[in-house]
């Protein structure tokens, strides 16, 4: 399996069979991003942030009885973003969606909602929503919405109030295609405490992995391998004061089975720690979602470990995409 090109949309939904819904609110300065295949995927997850905030994710152990989801939510909102797996919920369980151990008559299915959230509470939105957060309706407004039209990267959905480092995160997204039809696509909501630029320059970190300039074609003009020490465009002073989050999901066409997706997010981290300087710090609630909606045959650990590779350059190109697109969103 060898790299060749991103796929024709360059977002999670080249990979066939998964559709994506968005949803912002600009009062708040929050948003939801609702990943829905078009039918129940293999779904397993990796968390490596010391201060994550999930949902549902002890399902995602080879271990325990169900192996799919129906869908996967990233939210703003912190702890309050978690209704937006409520809303997503609500929808998929009203149009049938859901695990059923045995078909029982008038007993509705349980939608499967992994779900994951970044902290955007206090980018200066109006948060004072009392006994009413907006999540779970954003949830089932993002699940509504959901299609496999090209995505509005940047502030968008759950990246909408988002920041990176000292300036604006969001989402974003990036796919490969090998000529073995092989698709992987990811898609990353970036509120990094961590910078996603090099120190003193506009050049992301991810810089060895762009495709096609995809955020902008910058290249170095320093040995970066000299850098230590945090860079000094992160967060410092606050972070002992809010937290912080690179949340995302990485889809691939590929049969696995339940252990090797969780061997697929365990690597797609790598993308993470290769595009943000630091990560996975007490403050970071890092995590990666993997679903596979492939047919047929497991592939063979040479093949895996290839997939995972793939799969750590996408979530780094995401990265780099979604912090270029929110900062040419946010310019004049």
């Amino acid at each position: 399996m060898t790299v060749t090109k991103k796929g024709p949309r360059n977002d999670i939904t080249d990979v066939p069979g998964i559709m994506v819904g968005q949803v912002d609110d600009a009062r708040v300065k929050t948003g939801v991003t609702v990943v829905v295949p078009e039918r129940p995927a293999i779904c397993a997850g990796d968390i490596r942030g010391g201060g994550p905030g999930t949902r549902e994710t002890d399902l995602l152990d080879p271990s325990t009885l169900v192996e799919r989801a129906d869908a996967v939510v990233l939210a703003g909102g912190s702890s309050y973003g978690l209704g937006a797996a409520d809303g997503a919920a609500a929808f998929l369980g009203a149009r049938g969606r859901g695990f059923q151990l045995i078909n029982v008559p008038g007993v509705p299915p349980s939608p499967i909602v992994p779900a994951a959230i970044l902290y955007d509470l206090a980018n200066g939105g109006d948060k004072g929503w009392g006994l009413d957060p907006p999540y779970r309706r954003l949830g089932i407004a993002a699940s509504e919405s959901a299609s496999s039209s090209p995505l509005r990267l940047g502030r968008a959905g759950a990246g909408y109030g988002a920041s990176a480092g000292a300036g604006p995160g969001g989402v974003g997204s990036a796919s490969y295609a090998t000529p073995e039809g092989l698709i992987i696509g990811a898609l990353v909501a970036v509120n990094s405490f961590g910078s996603a630029k090099m120190p003193g320059s506009d050049v992301f970190w991810a810089w060895p992995f762009e495709e096609e300039a995809e955020f902008g074609g910058r290249r170095p003009a320093l040995d970066w391998r000299s850098v230590a020490d945090l860079p000094p465009d992160t967060k410092l002073a606050a972070a002992a004061t809010r937290a912080n989050t690179t949340i995302g999901v990485v889809a691939l066409s590929a049969a696995l089975t339940q252990a090797q997706a969780r061997r697929i997010a365990i690597m797609a981290q790598d993308g993470i720690a290769r595009a943000i300087r630091p990560v996975h710090g007490p403050t970071d609630g890092d995590v990666i979602f993997v679903l596979a909606t492939g047919d047929g045959p497991s592939p063979n650990p040479l093949t895996l470990t290839r997939i995972g590779l793939l799969a750590a350059d996408c979530v780094s190109r995401a990265i780099a995409r979604g912090v270029y697109e929110a900062e040419r969103q946010q310019r004049p």
